[in-house]
């Protein structure tokens, strides 16, 4: 017998996550199917500090205004903006505002 494919809706992720008083909360949404899907709330203020991640990875701002390293450089994101990081790439964020992001990994499966 085949196994019928599925799907996961999560209707609204600004439901998912509470913005902390003065901190930085993280929360894995989904992970299957070679993905991890974390969200991401900051206060402003808050940051991760220089890192990088071993696979391939996705920010997606849903909410808020942070301030990007990638490498040696520095842009501003907000609601829309959309950042592919090839893995090892060393990164950082700040929020210039309670902000939520969403960071896909893609494993190799």
């Amino acid at each position: 017998m085949t196994e019928q494919p599925s799907f996961t809706v999560l209707a609204n992720l600004l439901d998912e996550v509470e913005i902390p008083e003065n901190g930085t909360l993280s929360r894995v949404v989904f992970n299957a199917d070679g993905l991890r899907v974390v969200l991401f709330a900051f206060d402003t203020g808050e940051q991760l500090t220089d890192h990088a991640a071993t696979v391939p990875a996705v920010v997606q701002v849903i909410k808020g205004r942070l301030e990007m390293t990638l490498g040696e450089e520095q842009i501003e994101i907000h609601p829309g903006s959309w950042v592919h990081m090839d893995a090892h790439l060393v990164h950082a964020l700040v929020a210039l505002e309670p902000s939520v992001v969403i960071l896909t990994l893609q494993r190799n499966t």
